[in-house]
């Protein structure tokens, strides 16, 4: 009984430290209730250099899908060449595109061997 009581109290003291911790904020911002980054995003990437980043890297892409390749990949295509894109059925969100919508994703480079591809986190249809 004592060691359920004594595990509660504590349990509850550590929500309420949790409650009140922020994560960074730039110094341009305020600080707010909600946790997280506040500030710049990750600026566009095009694709030509996409393929020059570095295994893992972040990028935003703005362009189209022109073609599905295979079960969740597709070409990508923007003003400055084309790439595969990794895209998992559910980070569509419900979402349609077809090769005539632009598109702008968020991922990560994926480096093999002798290929580069983007394996998407994030698709917004651009209206």
């Amino acid at each position: 009984m004592k060691k359920t009581l004594i595990a509660m109290v504590l349990g509850s003291l550590s929500l309420g430290a949790l409650a009140q911790q922020t994560g960074f904020i730039s110094p341009d911002n305020t600080a707010s209730a909600q946790s997280g980054f506040k500030g710049p995003t990750p600026g566009m990437t095009s694709v030509a250099q996409a393929k020059t980043l570095r295994d893992d890297a972040w990028v935003v892409l703005e362009g189209n899908i022109v073609r599905q390749v295979g079960h969740e990949l597709y070409e990508f295509r923007d003003n400055s060449g084309t790439i595969h894109v990794d895209i998992d059925d559910k980070r569509w969100l419900g979402q349609s595109a077809t090769p005539t919508d632009k598109v702008r994703i968020e991922g990560e480079v994926d480096k093999d061997w002798n290929s580069v591809e983007i394996d998407v986190k994030r698709i917004q249809v651009l209206k």
